[in-house]
């Protein structure tokens, strides 16, 4: 598992030399792909999972020579993307992005609705998050002590915002609030756009979500308490991380790509050659760098090992905090 910064990832691009490694189909095969390809965004439009997604399938829809519609299904944490791979055909023509949550919310239901080891094939992963928690800019909370301090006084009182029941941000706060005794109340919404308007609007205390909120802390209108990642923030270098207010926590939920069990080898190949391309593509890149994201490249091979390990870890996860939906 290899994670890249944006100077490595340029290297790598150069090393590539920009050509295309798209696999050739047998005789009498036509070409694949030949028509527009559909890739699921779980997540609402305006976010930075959307942006950073509606960034690369641009980029990779020039190597493949066809379009790639993006097509967003917003709710039940990010897994309704994979629910759809089930019901399509393994033709390599849909995609999904596979959020963290498809590999725990199975751990957390009588009867899950599909199987991240049986029901996919994985073609690339691509990157993690940087998540944080963020305020209303006229609260009275400037520091994430400030806000967990209140918290602890006002059982039950503080109300916070993520992209649903069984995310990772969900997830991390209550982590979080098991840790230190805190009793506040998690409000789902079906992403980043909702929860920040919610935010703004004062309809809850705080939000935990991914950078979407980055123009808003820039714009004076939020707040940023903290972050989630293992260093500091370039674009917010000022803001402490979880390990530095002494809560040993790292939470990027990394996610890639990936269609219906059983598509074709050759196909795959084909996916993962364009998407490969475009990740360390100069285009993409930037719009990585705006959401504070940095390729974390795995191929169908090691991501789909690495799929099995993240549902194995995730379900000893979900037993311990005894999460149930």
């Amino acid at each position: 598992m290899t994670r890249l910064t944006r100077r490595s990832a340029l290297a790598t691009l150069g090393a590539m030399g920009g050509a295309s490694t798209l696999s050739m189909p047998a005789l009498g095969q036509s070409r694949f792909p030949d028509r527009p390809i559909r890739l699921i965004v779980p997540w609402p439009p305006g976010g930075s999972t959307d942006g950073q997604m509606r960034a690369i399938a641009e980029v990779a829809s020039r190597h493949l020579g066809q379009p790639i519609v993006i097509e967003n299904k917003p709710g039940a944490a990010g897994t309704l993307g994979a629910l759809a791979l089930k019901d399509a055909r393994p033709d390599g023509y849909t995609l999904a992005q596979m959020p963290i949550s498809v590999f725990r919310l199975p751990h957390m239901m009588d009867r899950p609705n599909f199987d991240p080891l049986k029901d996919f094939t994985y073609v690339i992963h691509v990157t993690g998050y940087l998540f944080g928690v963020v305020v209303r800019a006229d609260r009275p909370w400037r520091t994430w002590q400030d806000f967990l301090a209140y918290a602890k006084e006002n059982p039950g009182k503080v109300t916070y915002g993520s992209p649903g029941v069984g995310s990772s941000l969900h997830i991390t706060m209550e982590q979080i609030a098991q840790r230190l005794g805190i009793n506040w109340v998690h409000v789902p919404f079906r992403g980043g756009a909702e929860n920040m308007q919610a935010t703004l609007a004062g309809t809850i205390d705080a939000t935990a979500d991914s950078t979407g909120w980055a123009p808003l802390v820039e714009a004076g209108r939020l707040r940023l308490l903290v972050v989630w990642s293992a260093e500091r923030s370039k674009r917010f270098p000022e803001v402490p991380t979880l390990r530095e207010t002494g809560i040993d926590i790292v939470s990027a939920s990394p996610y890639g790509f990936a269609g219906p069990a059983g598509i074709d080898g050759g196909v795959v190949e084909t996916l993962h050659n364009a998407f490969h391309q475009a990740l360390f593509d100069p285009t993409h890149l930037q719009v990585m760098e705006r959401f504070d994201m940095a390729p974390w490249y795995m191929g169908s091979a090691e991501y789909t090992a690495f799929a099995e390990r993240l549902y194995r870890e995730e379900g000893e996860m979900v037993r311990r905090l005894n999460l149930r939906i």
